[in-house]
């Protein structure tokens, strides 16, 4: 019988998918009921058997992988009969490269996503968790694939007073870029439990959880961003008497039907709206799946059918149990929380303060020395604190005097060691150190000695001056009293060509005792110039005084 008169997609104005499964008459009998003939179920989107993988990924997994990447929970899982196409969905297809799935191309999303935004620092790990026979295995364990899963250590849930669960023996692989991200999701698949059924030739075995743990911080901020994404592929369920399958696999099916069978249990609750009680705890995967069932997460389901007219009653059931997801309302909600490291060093820091309060107000007294480690500790710190530019920056010693002690004296050390080179500086500066006391008293007495040999040498022109006034005095009388007649023509050889010598050798002497004199006054003046000393100027003006007469009369006296 033609396909499409058994399944007929309906596509409305609001962009809500309708399907139909119709069953004639002729076929109704042995398969659901054969008083109905027409089954209609609404869904939000409907994927024919034409439908590729970018495209899937597009409508179903980019707005939940968008939601993660702002913060938000979210859950995108696969449900179907076995050989459907769940793990083909959510994995993909190793053939050929368009066949990606949904983890792959989900990955490849958010680390693209991650390089653009270079606003936040964003931190990325994986898990990957296998529930296989009600027992919780990880498949990122290295030890997974040479051992048997009875030797590997089981994944345990651990529930804390805020219902929060935890899964011990989970590893979180950090994953910085893609490559690393799709070489876990490889190793994971490798892992997985695969078995040949009479409905698929490499059926999976077990439930599979891949996880994608984001956190995001901006930088100088103390609030932390944390999201997960559960990217779930569940086991296909399958009716034993259609499959005829016995041992291993029949075991195997009794637990996947088991499972699936709590998960309609809780999805049945959570629609009911005065439900009290939500039976998580009967199974390993609800417990795992709890904020994805009706807790704080965005929650996609895929439903998978099959096209084979004998599977129409599993097809029907997985409509049905679609519906019912679609009635659970989750409360997805911002995961911000503050960085529990800053908040510990705060605290920390809070109680070493007290302390250190308390210290102060008790008195208490700590005798012994300080370790040379804790000394260069403390020196490292105080030279970090002075070439800190910035103002509010603060030196935490606490109440120990010891090491309040030790930073005074560290301080002075390095106050003294900057002034040293400031000496230096100003003798290079000015070319001579300043003088000491010392020096002044030896300037002061050389001073002293220079001003008595001036006052000698005063008095000494003193008396030169006067033997030549008197000289000059008796030579002009004696001139006067014999001179008959006027000459210009001088005589050789009278009197006054004996005093001419004499007025001679007066007038040389006295230059020769002004010049010393002067250069006397003048090196004088220049030391005291240069030891800044100041020169008395009545000094000046008392030798200057009494050596410009002498000067002006060996003049006149040179004219005769």
């Amino acid at each position: 019988m033609d396909l499409c008169k058994i399944y007929s997609i309906d596509e409305d104005e609001k962009a809500i998918s309708a399907l139909e499964i119709i069953l004639p008459r002729d076929l109704a009998d042995g398969f659901v009921n054969n008083k109905r003939e027409s089954y209609k179920f609404k869904f939000q989107k409907i994927f024919d058997q034409e439908s590729k993988q970018d495209s899937i990924f597009d409508i179903i997994a980019k707005p939940v992988a968008e939601s993660v990447l702002a913060g938000y929970n979210g859950t995108i899982f696969a449900y179907g009969q076995t050989g459907s196409g769940k793990t083909f969905t959510i994995t993909g297809g190793a053939e050929r490269y368009s066949d990606r799935g949904i983890i792959p191309r989900t990955l490849s999303y958010i680390f693209e996503q991650l390089q653009k935004d270079s606003r936040k620092m964003y931190t990325t790990h994986i898990s990957y968790l296998e529930i296989y026979n009600e027992c919780g295995y990880d498949l990122l364990d290295p030890r997974h694939e040479a051992s048997s899963l009875e030797d590997l250590p089981k994944v345990t849930i651990l529930e804390d007073p805020d219902q929060n669960i935890h899964l011990k023996n989970l590893s979180l692989q950090q994953a910085a870029t893609e490559e690393e991200a799709l070489n876990l999701l490889f190793l994971g698949d490798t892992n997985r439990m695969i078995a040949e059924t009479p409905m698929n030739q490499a059926s999976t075995r077990s439930h599979c959880i891949f996880t994608v743990h984001i956190s995001s911080k901006e930088p100088g901020s103390a609030i932390v961003r944390r999201a997960k994404l559960h990217l779930v592929d569940l086991a296909g369920s399958e009716r034993v008497a259609k499959t005829g399958v016995g041992g291993q696999l029949l075991t195997e099916a009794k637990y996947i039907n088991l499972s699936l069978h709590y998960l309609e249990q809780v999805i049945i609750a959570l629609a009911e709206k005065h439900r009290s009680h939500i039976p998580y705890r009967n199974s390993m995967m609800t417990s795992v799946l709890r904020d994805s069932l009706g807790g704080n997460c965005m929650t996609t389901m895929i439903a998978t059918l099959s096209l084979e007219k004998r599977n129409i009653d599993e097809s029907i059931s997985t409509c049905r149990f679609a519906q019912r997801v679609a009635l659970i309302k989750n409360e997805a909600v911002l995961n911000e929380e503050i960085d529990p490291r800053l908040i510990i060093g705060r605290l920390k820091k809070e109680i070493q303060e007290l302390k250190d309060e308390l210290a102060i107000v008790t008195g208490e007294q700590r005798t012994q020395q300080l370790s040379q480690m804790e000394l260069d500790n403390l020196e490292e710190q105080i030279t970090s604190f002075l070439e800190d530019q910035d103002p509010e920056s603060r030196l935490e010693l606490g109440s120990d005097m010891r090491k309040i002690h030790h930073c005074f004296q560290f301080l002075k050390k390095l106050l003294s060691e900057r002034k040293v080179p400031e000496k230096h500086e100003t003798k290079d500066q000015e070319g001579e150190m300043p003088l000491k006391e010392e020096e002044y008293r030896k300037l002061r007495d050389i001073l002293r000695q220079r001003d008595n040999e001036i006052n000698i040498l005063v008095n000494m022109l003193k008396k030169e001056k006067k033997k030549v006034q008197d000289i000059y005095s008796s030579h002009s009388m004696s001139r006067g009293g014999t001179r008959q007649s006027l000459s210009p023509t001088p005589v050789y050889g009278g009197p006054e060509d004996s005093l001419k010598p004499s007025m001679s050798s007066i007038s040389k002497h006295t230059m020769t005792v002004a010049t010393w004199i002067l250069g006397l006054v003048f090196v004088a003046g220049k030391q005291e110039r240069k030891k800044r000393c100041h020169w008395d100027a009545r000094r000046l003006l008392k030798f200057l005084s009494v050596i410009m007469p002498i000067v002006l009369q060996s003049r006149t006296t040179n004219r005769f």
